[in-house]
Order: C-alpha cells, then sequence, then structure tokens
C-alpha cells in the first residue's frame, strides 16, 4: 500500500482549542504514506473527552496499520466482496468503542465519555470513509464542494423530516445532539462508503467546531484561495472559524491528490508484498 501511495497525497492535520474552551478534546492523525487520516471530536466532563478522541485516533491507526500489513486495502474481502479496507473499519471501530466504554465504565472520572468519529484510508484511487456523528468530510473537485457524510444528529434527522430547513438549522439551540457516537454504548455502527478518487481532488475532514462556524462557501473559498498551499488553507480555515467566535475546538485535515495511485499488480504486487 506503502509503495504506491508514495507522493500521491499531499495532507495538513491541524487542531485548535477555539476561544471559548480551556483544553482540546478534538483529535487528529494523518499518515500519507499510509494513505490513512483519522479526526475525532470527544466529548464528556473534566477531560473525559480528551481521553476518548485521543483513544480513538492512537487505537483506531494501530490497528488499521497492524491489519492493513496482513491484506491490501484493496483487495476484495471474500465475505462481502468489497475492499478488505471496509472490513478493517467496521473490525477496528468495533475494537475501539469497546475499548473506550470499558474505560468509561471502569473510571469514574471518565463516564459518559465517547467521540464522533470520521476516518478515511486511500487505495487503489478509491477512498473509504468511515464516520461516527457529526465530524464531517468535504470534497472540492472541479469547483464543486459537496459533502460525503451526512451527520449523525438530531438536527440532520429533523432536517431529513422537514421540521426545519438547512438555513435556519445553523442557528438551531441542539445543533450540537449526536444520534450516534463512539464508546457511549456496547457497540456502534460506524456509516463507511467508498468513493471514487482523481487527481486535483480536495478532501476536508473537521470537528463541528468548523462547520458550525464557517459556512461551506467560505470553506470552499478558502480551499480554491490557496490552491495546492493546503497548510494555508488549513490555518486560515481555523483562523476564520475563531473570527467567527471560536465557540468550540476547530480540527481540520486536509488531503490534496497529487496523481493517481493504482494498487500494484503482478509481479511487482508480489515483490513488494515480500519485501513487507
Amino acid at each position: 500500500m506503502a509503495n504506491s501511495l508514495l507522493g500521491a497525497l499531499d495532507i495538513v492535520a491541524c487542531s485548535d482549542p477555539g476561544l471559548v474552551r480551556s483544553q482540546n478534546e478534538d483529535s487528529v492523525m494523518a499518515d500519507a504514506g499510509q494513505g490513512l487520516v483519522i479526526l475525532a471530536d470527544g466529548m464528556g466532563g473534566y477531560n473525559a473527552g480528551e481521553v476518548a478522541s485521543k483513544m480513538a485516533t492512537t487505537l483506531l491507526s494501530a490497528g488499521l496499520v497492524a491489519a492493513l500489513k496482513t491484506t491490501s486495502a484493496h483487495e476484495e474481502d471474500q465475505r462481502t466482496g468489497q475492499p478488505f479496507a471496509v472490513r478493517c473499519l467496521v473490525e477496528q471501530i468495533a475494537v475501539v468503542n469497546s475499548a473506550i466504554y470499558r474505560a468509561s465504565e471502569s473510571q469514574s472520572q471518565l463516564g459518559g465519555m465517547g467521540t464522533t468519529l470520521v476516518a478515511a484510508i486511500f487505495c487503489d484511487n478509491r477512498m473509504i470513509v468511515a464516520h461516527v456523528g457529526d465530524s464531517r468530510l468535504y470534497r472540492l473537485r472541479a469547483g464543486e464542494f459537496v459533502a460525503l457524510t451526512r451527520d449523525h444528529s438530531l438536527l440532520q434527522e429533523q432536517i431529513d423530516s422537514g421540521l426545519i430547513s438547512a438555513e435556519d438549522a445553523r442557528y438551531a439551540a441542539n445543533r450540537n445532539l449526536v444520534t450516534r457516537a463512539v464508546g457511549v454504548d456496547p457497540e456502534v455502527e460506524a456509516e463507511i462508503h467508498v468513493h471514487p478518487v482523481q487527481p486535483g481532488d480536495v478532501y476536508l475532514l473537521c470537528s463541528d467546531g468548523l462547520h458550525d462556524m464557517v459556512d461551506e462557501a467560505e470553506m470552499r473559498r478558502a480551499l480554491e484561495m490557496f490552491g495546492t498551499d493546503i497548510e494555508r488553507a488549513a490555518r486560515y480555515l481555523i483562523q476564520m472559524a475563531n473570527d467567527h467566535g471560536g465557540d468550540d475546538n476547530i480540527s481540520v485535515i486536509v488531503v490534496r491528490v497529487v496523481r493517481k495511485f493504482p494498487a500494484a499488480s503482478g509481479s511487482w504486487a508480489k515483490l513488494w508484498s515480500w519485501l513487507r
């Protein structure tokens, strides 16, 4: 996997406490060589949210990297017909969920903790995305900026049922109530989708500290304005959220697809497998 991804992805990850919160309960992880990005937004009293989000990024990244050493992410899983990365995400998110839930149950100071999660694995010109909660993943392609995830939140359910408009939802008091989170219950179902990837695509993963404060048109303009300088784009997005009040922790991961990254095949694949 690392061989085909060498130089294919440009990735920047940033996190900021914002202007109101005393601590940062978000956690981000990015590895361009592995084609792996993870963002988590923790919740819980005291420092419990910080513990939950850090457990999510640390345990999930370690579990995925270990699993993908045995089987390439793009290989078809015989049981499901999906890329092996889909099964990895399902299984490893379940492991993380159990670990956070057990820690919450066994340590009173961590009671009730949990975290949102959005993670992506890039392989064979595709991106496999898993998400739980209201952290999001967007794609900018040829001037079109779209959300590839749909919030697991009470507000999204109200929008879907026509009780509130998407515009009014931006100002709703209950916009941070998630209906699904990692570590809150003994089991959790991650929503997983596979998307084709093209050179020139830019992907934005973010916590609600960004998308609650900065609208999608502003996000798109920021990504377009800085072009290939995604580090400046990421920092500008955080600055905009702070300029609009910085009510929450703000985390962003920006991924720019530099070139195609087809899976290795034939003798090269066998050699690479042997070298790993």
